[in-house]
């Protein structure tokens, strides 16, 4: 199958994830819904790990993945506790900061550097966050700022900041993990979560064994999230190694705008019209970053 099909089917599977979540699991812990997300998926996709196989990675590539697990727990438990607890319109486009965040861990930890078309896809970025809160704006409207006050006052948009913030460290360290494994983007994407996901029945099966026996036993509708996580996984890896990162990538964040689709469709959240327009800008300029 051609990469851009896989791409959109990415794509919406994480949206259809988030908004499942969100409907279906609204009443369970953020770390329940981290097992949910994390672990089960993990399970699901132990068997296309064991199928493929990886070579023998040299040292650093365990350092890579030793730094970025822990990462990727904590990002989770705010992100499900982000897309519980508040509006998915409210929250889901913040994730659009991540590449913005990139441009300074990338340079930091791999010395990539960012093209004056890539800052100009901050600046779209940055804009459709304030276009998001644009409405607290006619309170004060001497005060450009007030849109960005007021985003950072809104505690979803805080959580997912921090989830973009800490995605932007974990992509680079999985960037670096991959690159010294070429040529096995599956094997190593189905490694990941696997890992992921063992770490995290470990660490709440030390802590609070009994969120395990309540994942496992969840029913028809929590293994529907984690196979829709765990096609996320597959659908992302399989697209990523058919063509460059940035052209996947780009489409992938087409997430954001299903998501608040998505939104307004089930739980009737409001401002549609603005809200897709401000998250079309958000993606614009991750286009422009990743471009």
């Amino acid at each position: 199958m051609h990469w851009f099909p896989l791409a959109l089917v990415c794509a919406l599977s994480l949206a259809l994830a988030d908004t499942a979540t969100k409907k279906w699991l609204a009443d369970r812990s953020a770390g329940e819904l981290t097992l949910i997300r994390f672990g089960l998926p993990g399970l699901l996709l132990l068997p296309v790990f064991l199928s493929l196989g990886l070579p023998a990675p040299p040292p650093a590539f365990w350092g890579w993945l030793a730094a970025a697990m822990p990462l990727e727990i904590l990002a989770m438990l705010l992100y499900v506790r982000a897309i519980r607890d508040h509006p998915l319109s409210a929250t889901l486009p913040y994730v659009a900061f991540t590449p913005v965040f990139t441009a300074l861990t990338g340079w930091l930890l791999l010395g990539e550097t960012l093209s004056g078309t890539g800052l100009a896809g901050v600046v779209l970025v940055t804009a459709g966050a304030w276009g998001l809160n644009l409405r607290h704006a006619g309170r004060h409207p001497r005060t450009w700022l007030a849109p960005f006050a007021a985003m950072l006052r809104q505690t979803g948009s805080r959580l997912m900041l921090a989830v973009a913030a800490i995605y932007s460290v974990t992509a680079v360290l999985g960037k670096g993990a991959l690159g010294l494994v070429p040529g096995h983007a599956l094997a190593f994407g189905a490694l990941y979560f696997v890992l992921l996901g063992g770490l995290t029945l470990l660490f709440f099966g030390l802590r609070r064994p009994a969120l395990i026996g309540r994942a496992l036993a969840g029913g028809a509708r929590v293994w529907a999230v984690a196979g829709l996580m765990a096609a996320m996984v597959l659908t992302h890896f399989l697209a990523l190694a058919q063509t460059e990162t940035a052209y996947m990538i780009a489409v992938k964040r087409l997430s954001v705008l299903f998501g608040i689709l998505l939104g307004a469709w089930v739980f009737r959240e409001a401002r549609l019209a603005g809200n897709l327009a401000a998250g079309a800008l958000m993606l614009a300029g991750v286009a422009l970053i990743v471009g």
